[in-house]
Parts: structure tokens; sequence; C-alpha cells
């Protein structure tokens, strides 16, 4: 029987965009992070910003020394629905330019899950062979899409999921097919219970939500899930080698 395997992956990112301005997820959440990845022995993939990897080289740094996967999340995080052909070509390449001075970049994701269709071929043009900006639990994962070269490995979950209560938690996590594509945000590792944003972004952040994602780890360990960074599950799923 083929083991489900499990992509970890980070939104690096300015703090819940676009209702605070901060960087404190990426200065003291993104570390507990790699710290709790490295405990675990997992590998993730990190989809970093531009402005992000500007603003803090040394976390591109360890992220590329731990062994992780280094993706791209666009540059400012602007929506790409709300720019234009050439704002987005911009968005794109300034972003993979930078980033590709500290490790290879294949794979992207879209600020808020929504690319585009009509910007797939900038991605291709760029380089890239992965696409994960697209979420199973939207409506518009179910849509038809226009045709690609890109592996498209969608999120299989919204990020507030793994920072419910695991009576809540568990069983819908057990239920989700391979590849399980996990997501989170370094904001969410900071204590913004009180902060003016929604209550979903909110609710159960801080320690309580790093404690909730080593929860979610040892799951999926104790199942015997195959963890893999996101480029080396679009590979499995082009052989065919996924639950």
């Amino acid at each position: 029987m083929i083991p489900r395997t499990v992509c970890l992956t980070v939104d690096a990112e300015p703090d819940c965009p676009p209702y605070l301005r901060g960087w404190r997820g990426m200065e003291e959440g993104a570390p507990a992070l790699l710290d709790l990845f490295r405990e675990n022995e997992v590998p993730a993939t990190f989809f970093t910003t531009g402005d992000a990897a500007r603003r803090y080289p040394g976390f591109v740094e360890r992220v590329v020394a731990d062994g992780h996967e280094l993706a791209s999340h666009g540059m400012t995080h602007r929506p790409f629905p709300t720019l234009s052909a050439a704002e987005a070509e911009t968005e794109i390449r300034e972003t993979s330019a930078l980033l590709r001075d500290y490790a290879p970049v294949t794979a992207f994701r879209a600020p808020n899950l929504r690319m585009p269709d009509r910007y797939l071929p900038l991605l291709e043009a760029d380089g890239y062979r992965v696409d994960s900006s697209r979420g199973k639990y939207k409506p518009a994962h179910w849509r038809p899409s226009a045709p690609t070269s890109l592996t498209r490995i969608p999120a299989s979950v919204t990020s507030s999921w793994l920072r419910l209560p695991a009576p809540l938690r568990d069983p819908m996590l057990r239920r989700l097919s391979s590849p399980v594509v996990l997501f989170v945000h370094p904001w969410e590792f900071v204590d913004l219970r009180n902060a003016p944003i929604p209550w979903d972004c909110r609710a159960r952040t801080g320690p309580g939500a790093l404690e909730s994602l080593k929860q979610v780890i040892r799951l999926f360990k104790e199942e015997g899930a195959l963890f893999l960074r996101i480029s080396e599950a679009a590979i499995a799923a082009s052989r065919g080698g996924v639950a």
C-alpha cells in the first residue's frame, strides 16, 4: 500500500495582509517554525514573497541550509487578479531573480490562492514547473481550467483548520487524500488573538498554533505518511505515485 504523502508549506509574507502591516511573523514565527521542522525532521516548502526575502535574507539562507524547498509567493503579496499583465510579469520575474540567487526555484503559489489562468503562461515562460495556487476547499478549484504544462498541486484545507482543537481537526485530516498539502503563515505563530483582523485569522494564534502544528505532524507520522517538498510531490503525482 502506497503511504499518503504530506506537503508542509509555509507562505512567508507580511502579517495577515491586507489587515496588518508588520513583520512579527517573519521575526518571531518563522524561526519557531524552522525549529519545529528541524526537531521533527520533516521537510517543508517555503513560498516566500520577494519583500520578505529582501528584509530577511538570513531567513532565506536558513530555509535553504535546512534542506527545505524555496518557492515563490510573488513580490508584494498583491492579489494577481487585480494586476495588469505587465504588473503580473514584473511580480513573477523580480521574485524569481531574487530567490534564485539562493536556490533553484520552480514552484509558485499566488497570494490568497488566486491565480488567473491568463497568467499561467507567465509562470511557464519563467521556468516554473509547479503551481500551488488553488485550494480544494475553494469553488475555483472545481471549475474547468486552461491547459498548462504546470503540475498543479492544490492546498487541501485552509490554514485556520490546523488551529482547531484536535477532536475537530484530526478526523477531517484523516480523510484527506494524497498529496495532503497543508499551509500555514508565520504570523499565525504570533499571538494575534486581540488584533483587528477577522476572527478565523486570529483564533488560537500564538504558541497554541505551534503546538497544534506539532500534533498534526505527529498524527501523520504515526500513520506512516511520507513528507515531501512540493516539487517532489509533483514528480510523484506525474508518475502516479500518490494514494
